[in-house]
């Protein structure tokens, strides 16, 4: 990868909001990543810098402290799907990450596998989708037990559960369909979970270092995501030379078909030597423990940095 570009797109003076918080179940998280992101600003010398806890008065918010540019720091509904990126371009404020339709497509697990279908050396999980007026028991015959339940558009594994049984089916899928009403059902694979960072720098893409998860608990859940000790990170992953490029290559690719720009992170489950993709995040947790900074740590990047090459991509998503 070339050196990232350390120039500041944005003049020191320049009003950015970090926009966290805000009404999903990601709130919690998406406070530390703001918190982290908005000091990182600060120490970069952008000293009118503001941190907003994202509302129902937002719009108001962000005319009133007379805001150019906003970082987006959300996670979960409203804030990785589509709304405030749609708000954010009505008031004609440049935000980081990605745009409207890449944010929509991402955030439901199923359309993205819809769109990384069509490409034939993306390998993906035997899944289907079931709706609220579907009938689940019959939607779910022809896939192999154990299954993952999986909220189509919630992050952060939030109603997500591991079904061994057809018996244990019907139970399980209602809590899950209560916490997002499509529901993804996935079959249940034993393999190297792994999460890769794809970045803008200028024209060029690049993948970042490839993470490889060791949960504590049976699969990678909200427990093992965001619980220190939980989860085993061998950073980069133990993977052949060959493995890691094809990773690194399918993520970017799958970052692309999903029209995604600034900064996402790919999912994968390695099987047998096939690097299947889970799902693409396009707004990375910021924490003191999230993934994308210490991915982008082994390359080399600082979290100062990270924060200043995705605040240089805003307005990529145009």
């Amino acid at each position: 990868m070339a050196n990232i570009n350390k120039q500041l797109k944005y003049p020191l003076d320049t009003r950015i909001a970090v926009l966290c918080g805000g009404m999903s179940n990601e709130r919690e998280v998406s406070l530390r990543s703001g918190k982290n992101v908005f000091e990182a600003l600060q120490r970069l010398g952008y000293k009118n810098s503001i941190l907003i806890d994202v509302d129902d008065e937002i719009a108001e918010n962000l005319h009133d402290n007379e805001v150019t540019v906003a970082y987006n720091a959300l996670h979960g509904k409203y804030g990785e799907d589509g709304c405030i990126q749609g708000l954010l371009e009505i008031l004609g404020i440049e935000y980081t990450g990605c745009g409207v339709f890449a944010s929509s497509a991402c955030m439901n697990k199923a359309t993205t596998k819809n769109i990384l279908k069509n490409f034939e050396d993306i390998p993906l999980i035997k899944s289907v989708l079931i709706k609220a007026e579907d009938n689940a028991e019959e939607k779910v015959k022809d896939l192999k037990f154990p299954v993952m339940l999986k909220p189509v558009s919630e992050g952060s594994s939030i109603g997500m559960y591991k079904v061994n049984t057809k018996e244990e089916f019907a139970e399980n899928y209602k809590k899950s369909a209560e916490i997002g009403q499509d529901v993804l059902v996935e079959e249940y694979l034993v393999g190297k979970s792994l999460t890769v960072g794809v970045l803008d720098n200028d024209d060029e893409t690049f993948a970042t270092e490839i993470l490889e998860l060791r949960p504590k608990n049976e699969w990678y859940d909200y427990e093992a995501k965001y619980t220190k000790g939980m989860t085993e990170f061998i950073l980069p992953a133990e993977l052949s030379l060959d493995m890691t490029n094809k990773v690194k290559e399918i993520a970017v690719k799958a970052y692309k078909a999903c029209g995604c720009s600034g900064v996402s992170r790919v999912d994968f489950l390695v099987v047998d030597d096939i690097p299947y993709v889970l799902e693409i995040n396009t707004s990375p947790g910021m924490t003191d423990i999230s993934d994308l900074p210490a991915q982008a740590g082994a390359m080399g990047i600082s979290y100062d940095e990270l924060v200043l090459l995705i605040l240089n991509n805003a307005g990529l998503n145009k």
